[in-house]
C-alpha cells in the first residue's frame, strides 16, 4: 500500500523543482536534487511536477479536478449497477411468487 505524503510536502517539492529547475541542465537533474532534498523519490517527484503541469495547462492530459470527477462517476455508476442488479433479482423473485403456477 502506497503511503501518503503530506499534501504541503508535495506541493513544496513541485515548487522547488518548478522555481529551480532553469538552475539545472535538465529537468531529470532538477528532479534529482529537489528529491534527495526534501526526503522524497524521485520517479514521485516527476510525477507529481506532471500532474501540476497538466493541472496548469502547460500539459496536456486530464487534470485532479477532472480524475476526481471521473472516479466518483465510477463508483457512483458501480453502485447503481448494483441496485439494477438487486432490483431485477427482486423482481424474478416477486414475480414468481405471484404466478399461479406455483400454489
Amino acid at each position: 500500500m502506497p503511503k501518503k505524503i503530506d499534501p504541503e510536502l508535495r506541493a513544496r517539492a513541485v515548487r522547488l523543482v518548478m522555481e529551480h529547475r532553469g538552475e539545472y541542465p535538465t529537468l531529470s537533474a532538477a528532479l534529482v536534487a529537489v528529491a534527495k532534498q526534501v526526503g522524497v523519490g524521485k520517479e514521485s517527484l516527476r510525477r507529481w511536477v506532471a500532474q501540476a503541469e497538466v493541472d496548469a495547462g502547460d500539459r496536456p492530459g486530464t487534470t485532479s479536478e477532472e480524475n476526481e470527477e471521473i472516479k466518483r462517476l465510477r463508483a457512483e455508476n458501480r453502485r447503481l449497477r448494483e441496485d439494477v442488479a438487486i432490483l431485477k433479482a427482486a423482481t424474478t423473485f416477486f414475480v414468481g411468487e405471484l404466478d399461479s403456477r406455483n400454489r
